[in-house]
């Protein structure tokens, strides 16, 4: 079993999907699987449980799939080791975050970064907050800037960088919600919400609304970003719990305003995630480093 077999069954670990690993890899999808047929031959194993619809790693290949990140991982740190003698780090380092902290927070850990290691390619994927804890797990990306989970796990490292409050935003348009929330003591039972599908937004919403003991709250539409949350509660659509940052960077902000509530919404912990075992690769640890 060579090197390059390792990589392609990792890729395929990763997007469990023949197509995309063999485009990859400039092969053939019936290539790629005669491939990964020799592997679980040598090995003695069933490395992916697969049909015509689908793929799915077996208990074998999850455990095969930590053995190759481990020997793939070696062998970058070898590399860099024989290329000691070049003054500055190459490659590619691939970050994820939200639109909003592509702007609030990661220009001022790239500049310094930047400025250390100006021959580093930077690939920027931006999307779901909520979504960038998975996009590390998943290798999706090698470092995200996410909020803290309740539980993060043994396999990833969260390096705090900012606190993040959150704030209720209401519509100033003339519209049913604007005057739902003009009315005191506000009725929240008939207030309809924006809400985000998951994340740590949405668990903060739900440990407020059960604070108020008001049985189930009035969702009218669940969107993926806070952004998307900000611009439907602009339209009238109605009342969304969002980070700060979000709705002061939002170009519809003079368009909604702050709700005062006696229960404060817990702040999140903003930071910096990438894979435990991959914190000697010597890109992440050169970003790392830039936070110092």
């Amino acid at each position: 079993m060579d090197f390059k077999s390792m990589q392609m069954f990792s890729h395929l670990a990763q997007h469990l999907h023949f197509g995309k690993t063999a485009e990859h890899f400039h092969l053939s999808p019936s290539t790629l699987s005669r491939a990964i047929t020799r592997m679980e031959e040598e090995l003695g194993v069933t490395l992916f449980a697969r049909d015509n619809r689908s793929v799915a790693l077996t208990q074998a290949g999850k455990t095969f799939e930590q053995f190759c990140l481990t020997q793939i991982e070696q062998w970058q740190l070898f590399q860099h080791g024989l290329n000691q003698q070049q003054a500055r780090l190459t490659g590619k380092l691939h970050i994820y975050c939200s639109v909003t902290a592509a702007y609030s927070h990661l220009p001022s850990l790239l500049e310094k970064f930047r400025a250390q290691h100006p021959l580093v390619e930077i690939v920027l994927t931006t999307g779901d907050a909520s979504d960038a804890i998975e996009q590390v797990a998943h290798q999706g990306a090698d470092i995200a800037i996410a909020a803290k989970p309740d539980t993060i796990g043994n396999k990833l490292q969260f390096l705090p960088i900012a606190k993040i409050p959150m704030t209720i935003i209401a519509p100033k348009i003339a519209c049913h919600v604007h005057q739902l929330v003009n009315n005191q003591p506000i009725d929240w039972r008939e207030i309809p919400f924006i809400l985000p599908e998951h994340g740590p937004a949405r668990k903060r919403f739900e440990s407020w609304y059960r604070h108020k003991q008001l049985g189930k709250p009035t969702i009218y539409a669940t969107v993926s970003g806070h952004e998307a949350l900000v611009s439907m509660v602009a339209l009238g659509c109605g009342v969304g719990i969002a980070p700060v940052v979000v709705v002061e960077n939002s170009p519809v902000k003079d368009k909604v305003f702050e709700i005062s509530d006696n229960n404060a919404i817990a702040p999140f912990e903003l930071g910096l995630v990438h894979l435990r075992q991959q914190k000697d690769q010597p890109l992440i640890n050169a970003f790392v480093e830039a936070l110092r």
